[in-house]
């Protein structure tokens, strides 16, 4: 059965490391989706605009499967991959780290690269709190008031997380669940008379 566990950092992190001269500033920061990557791209480039070179590494999803790197200038090979390649060691997820480097004047070479990006990614990871997260499926479910109290005892009883909630004739409750207590949860909802439900997301 597919796990519906994955890691991640708590919260935002840095890293250093420094090699001939040369600085390179590791910011990592917990991400759900595409869409936060190039804001806070730029956002450092804009407070580290003295920094030659911003290149970073993402991974999203609980399967792991959406990933990108960019050498942003450094030669092919040398910032991107080795970046993605510390996440990869912690098997971590919905995280992007943007690796900032100030030039110190020396070329450090393409393994001397590889190295410092690997070493101020792997610091910035070190410096997060690593956690465990629960994919959780999230639903919309509706039903008529008069089936409030049996609606109320079956989340109640299986720890279904509720928001948004509207109580009227009709009564709406966005709620989530563990992604692998789906089918037991759907199955013991779907049996209250006049309730229907909604799939919203999952993460």
């Amino acid at each position: 059965m597919e796990s519906d566990t994955y890691k991640t950092i708590k919260s935002a992190s840095q890293g250093i490391y420094k090699e001939k001269g040369s600085r390179f500033l590791a910011f990592a920061f917990p991400v759900s989706d595409q869409e936060e990557i190039k804001p806070i791209i730029d956002k450092i480039r804009k407070e580290h605009h003295e920094a030659r070179h911003h290149c970073f590494a993402y991974m999203i999803g609980h399967d792991r499967t959406i990933w990108r790197i960019n050498d942003d200038g450094e030669p092919s090979g040398t910032a991107g991959r080795p970046i993605l390649g510390q996440i990869n060691s912690f098997e971590l997820t919905n995280i992007l780290i943007v690796v900032s480097r100030y030039f110190g004047g020396t070329l450090l070479g393409v393994s001397g690269l590889i190295n410092a990006y690997r070493s101020s990614a792997l610091n910035s990871i070190e410096n997060a709190e690593l956690i465990e997260r629960t994919l959780q499926d999230y639903y919309e479910i509706i039903y008529p008031y008069d089936a409030m109290n049996i609606v109320m005892k079956v989340l109640k009883e299986e720890n279904i997380g509720q928001a948004d909630q509207l109580f009227d004739l009709e009564c709406r409750i966005r709620v989530n669940f563990r992604a692998s207590a789906k089918e037991k949860n759907l199955n013991r909802l779907s049996r209250i008379e006049g309730l229907k439900y909604r799939f919203l997301e999952t993460h």
